[in-house]
């Protein structure tokens, strides 16, 4: 069975900035370069998703990143003990379906390139290398799929995917991709019942994939080819010509192809799954104390509960209160409350804004 699947080349998505994690998380190392969940980085965890799958077999890892932290990649991969890789810069960025289509041409026509966000958590990997394995066999006869994480509350951060008819081993035809909804239409969603979130974790064969690109994204394909061309190749390390990418159209992969291909399939799975989009979120997936504190640095709490506390160095001490996000990162102190992180992104623009004024 295994000689009769496609291999799987892991390609991972490191060009995110990660401005929800302010002040931990900046333009110059974001999330995915930092240990946020673990002792391991986010990046590192997500190389070694993979390890361990048996369906079929597995080529060499692709990282798509940003050229401004060629050096942290790189010393990142090496520290996890990955030795056969490979690592595409991106001048700048364009969004994920060119940073995609640069994975796919470096890849094999034939390969199953499992797309994966290097800045989400997966608490089970056994659930997720099963939905792999049910996905493949439709991935070699051409399908884009798409894994849909199974809903267990109404959220509103998330887009969500309607599921249609059976297609496979419970994997269902894309009827169509939701933008993310108010709370009343991700309530109804919950209750239909044939609606997943959108996880951004995506497989399909690289051939597939630059096919469907052609047919809706001509602009994209010709400037990524244009880019590979052109570029600075040194041992594992691709650079793409900055000039050639420069033109390239930004898009995100759901709109510029997965929305618009026939051939759309939804494996739903429950395997853990969190983007680590804001300190609330964080706190979810973090190891928690009896009073749902989740500490990462120095700190006391005295009658302190449901509190997140982040420190690079000083102590903090917590006295009876509650829902509360506390970070001290390279000098600077955020204090909110829980429930309210999306307001970082707030913080960000005013900061911004502070430093124009100053100039």
């Amino acid at each position: 069975m295994i000689n009769d699947l496609p291999k799987i080349v892991p390609v991972i998505l490191s060009g995110g900035s990660g401005t929800r994690l302010w002040p931990v998380s900046r333009p110059e190392r974001p999330k995915q370069l930092l240990p946020l969940t673990a002792d391991e980085t986010m990046l590192q965890l997500t190389m070694k998703r993979i390890k361990g799958f048996s369906a079929a077999s597995i080529g060499r890892p692709i990282v798509v990143a940003s050229a401004a932290h060629a050096s942290i990649i790189h010393e990142q991969i090496t520290v996890s003990g990955l030795e056969d890789y490979l690592v595409l810069l991106e001048p700048f960025g364009r969004n994920t379906a060119p940073a995609i289509a640069l994975a796919a041409f470096e890849a094999q026509a034939s390969d199953a390139m499992l797309v994966m966000p290097s800045d989400h958590t997966i608490a089970d990997l056994p659930a997720f290398h099963e939905a792999i394995a049910r996905a493949l066999p439709l991935v070699a006869e051409g399908w884009l799929v798409t894994f849909g994480i199974t809903p267990d509350a109404p959220e509103t951060g998330y887009g969500y995917i309607k599921m249609g008819e059976i297609c496979g081993d419970m994997i269902h035809e894309v009827v169509r991709f939701v933008e993310k909804p108010n709370a009343d239409r991700a309530a109804e969603m919950l209750a239909e019942g044939n609606h997943a979130w959108n996880a951004g974790i995506f497989m399909f064969r690289a051939d597939a994939y630059l096919a469907a690109l052609g047919r809706h994204q001509p602009a994209i394909l010709a400037a990524v080819k244009a880019s590979l061309a052109a570029a600075e190749r040194n041992g594992v390390q691709i650079v793409p010509d900055p000039q050639a990418f420069a033109v390239c159209p930004s898009d995100s992969v759901d709109y510029a192809v997965m929305e618009r291909e026939a051939r759309v399939a939804c494996v739903p799975v429950n395997m853990g799954w969190s983007d680590v989009g804001s300190w609330d979120s964080l706190h979810s997936v973090s190891i928690r104390d009896m009073d749902n504190n989740a500490v990462r640095g120095e700190a006391i709490l005295l009658g302190a509960r449901n509190c997140l506390i982040n420190s690079d160095g000083p102590r903090v001490t917590l006295v009876d209160v509650d829902n509360l996000i506390v970070v001290i990162s390279q000098g600077e102190v955020m204090i909110l409350r829980r429930g309210e992180s999306q307001k970082v992104r707030k913080v960000t623009e005013a900061i911004k804004a502070a430093a124009m004024a100053a100039e």
